[in-house]
């Protein structure tokens, strides 16, 4: 991760949830006070971050930028 947190057992796999607008969602989970790893990052694809859910799982949540990325897109 950006910060230098190395990888430990079960804490890299995760799986994606797809927001419509990602600044406005991490703003509300700070809020409620969600732990993130990271800062929104932009890509070739869209913006994404990495969320913990309660037990520290990571999560990400995917803001597309093109319609390839969207779930649910065929190729």
């Amino acid at each position: 991760m950006p910060d230098g947190t190395p990888q430990e057992p079960g804490g890299w796999n995760r799986f994606s949830v797809e927001a419509q607008d990602l600044a406005a969602t991490v703003a509300a989970l700070r809020d409620a006070g969600a732990r993130f790893r990271n800062e929104i990052v932009t890509g070739a694809g869209g913006k994404q971050v990495t969320v913990e859910d309660p037990s520290g799982n990571p999560v990400e949540l995917l803001e597309p930028t093109i319609s390839e990325a969207r779930l649910g897109s065929k190729p």
